[in-house]
């Protein structure tokens, strides 16, 4: 495993009052995702528009080239549509592949423990959200969630967080954010967001990749205090 120097993380939780966290690839292992979308919905592609998978795989990417960082890249709806397939119903096909990275659920009973005000915060569908809940149980431990759709915006647009301010109501002087996609952070920064964490392992079947402006961690454990 590819290891490159990253920025340490040095949290003060007595100024933190906030945590909001992203799902995929921060919470929950991004593996199930990059499955599905590179390699089950291709191989379904091919065979109801009877192409060669190679040809489907390079149709799929361009089509998810022009939508990454908005919301419809994560709009079940909106890919059923243009592709065809029922895509909620072949994401619960698969959906033995979701799973929670290791440490997160300690780190979740940290936070309520402290009694931080906890926000699940994702660019996930609705759809997207209530199939992976059903296999990771989450929920319970999240003041609130918001799913980007609520807000009009996707988290990589910075107009996405004054918004989510307003919603919320937290204070971004104590307030962290753990996001593993830099754009996310670099929006969240602007905003004016204090405490914002990388998460350098989305996936588990992926090479750990540290961030060169942000603080990174591999997993969760690493954000609780030393004894």
């Amino acid at each position: 495993m590819l290891v490159m120097e990253r920025i340490e993380p040095h949290l003060d939780w007595e100024q933190i009052d906030t945590v909001l966290l992203d799902m995929d690839g921060t919470l929950l292992d991004r593996h199930f995702d990059d499955y599905f979308w590179h390699s089950y919905l291709p191989e379904n592609y091919a065979l109801v528009h009877d192409l060669d998978v190679d040809e489907a795989r390079h149709r799929l990417r361009r089509e998810y080239e022009r939508r990454e960082g908005t919301l419809a890249w994560t709009n079940l709806d909106y890919w059923s549509e243009v592709l065809g397939l029922d895509i909620p119903e072949l994401k619960r096909r698969v959906d033995v592949l979701v799973a929670v990275h290791p440490h997160v659920f300690d780190f979740l009973k940290f936070c309520r423990e402290k009694k931080k005000h906890l926000c699940l915060v994702t660019n996930a569908h609705p759809k997207t959200l209530q199939i992976k809940m059903a296999r990771a149980s989450l929920l319970p431990y999240c003041d609130q969630v918001v799913c980007a759709e609520e807000i009009g915006l996707a988290k990589e647009e910075a107009a996405f967080w004054p918004l989510l301010q307003q919603r919320l109501g937290y204070d971004n002087r104590r307030t962290m954010l753990a996001d593993d996609t830099e754009r996310v952070l670099e929006a969240a920064h602007r905003a004016g967001l204090a405490y914002l964490i990388h998460v350098a392992r989305a996936s588990s079947r992926t090479t750990v990749s540290f961030s060169r402006k942000y603080p990174s961690i591999i997993f969760f454990n690493e954000l609780l205090p030393r004894e």
